[in-house]
Order: structure tokens, then C-alpha cells, then sequence
């Protein structure tokens, strides 16, 4: 099911044409500084992303592969979009919390899994991935490039 959704201030909104199911959770320490808690988001190839108000959207490059998008106006985080070269290009990752509706999505990924707190977990069983599993991922595509 294709998806819409926005910022705070309504400033930005995006559509996702894509089928989207599936939210990834990312525990790095980025990732918890920048969303005030877990990151959780939807993936979207860049083809199937609509962006409006994109003079709204500030971009802060948080590492040599991507960049992170938020709203000038009311601060929203909004997305995590891969920026190197490679099969991840323009991938988004569109914060779940600014989805105008959840429905029909499952928790099914979790990122820097090595990294999460202590203080709180998911019962669901995800996909995990390491610290290392994901650098060792990025690294690969660099080194192609």
C-alpha cells in the first residue's frame, strides 16, 4: 500500500508510491541523537518518492554515505536518504512517525542492534543487524564505486 505523510507544520508532505509493509528500527547513536529516541522508518526508492515544500527541507550530511532531511520550518526529522553511489542510492528512509497512516506496517528490521540501550526492546522478531555488518555493507559499496 502506498503511503503519504509529512511534517509537523504540514510545511512538507510526501507520497511514497510504492507497496510498503515493512519499518526498520536504527539504534546508532546518530540515529538516537537526531530522532530524541529510536529511529523508526519505512523504506522508498527515490523513484517512487514524491517531495513537496522542498524548499522547507533542510539537509544535514551526518556520514560519507548519507544525509539526513528535516523541516526548516518546524524542525520534523524527516528522512535518512543514502547518498553514495551504488545499488542504496536515493534511498529514503522516511521517519514512521511522520506516516499519515500506519496501517498494514510491521516492525520487521533493527539496525546497530550491538548499539540499542538496555532500556527498552520490541517483542516482535526482526532481522538484526551489527554495527559492523552495516560499515562492512558501506564500505563494500565504496569500494566499487
Amino acid at each position: 500500500m502506498s503511503k503519504s505523510g509529512g511534517c509537523l507544520c504540514g510545511a512538507v508532505r510526501y507520497d511514497i508510491a510504492s507497496e510498503l509493509s515493512q519499518i526498520g528500527a536504527c539504534h546508532c547513536e546518530m540515529c538516537r541523537r537526531w530522532s530524541g529516541g529510536v529511529y523508526m522508518a519505512v523504506k522508498a526508492a527515490g523513484a517512487d518518492v514524491t517531495l513537496t515544500g522542498t524548499e522547507h527541507i533542510g539537509a544535514y550530511k551526518s556520514s560519507d554515505w548519507a544525509e539526513r532531511g528535516f523541516c526548516k520550518t518546524c524542525g520534523s526529522s524527516l528522512y535518512y536518504r543514502v547518498t553514495l553511489d551504488g545499488p542504496h542510492k536515493d534511498t529514503y528512509h522516511f521517519a514512521s512517525g511522520t506516516l499519515d497512516d500506519h496501517e498494514g506496517l510491521t516492525l520487521t528490521e533493527q539496525l546497530f542492534i550491538d548499539l540499542k540501550p538496555a532500556g527498552y526492546g520490541f517483542t516482535q522478531k526482526t532481522h538484526d543487524m551489527t554495527a559492523a555488518q552495516i560499515e562492512e555493507m558501506f564500505a563494500g559499496i565504496a569500494e566499487q564505486s
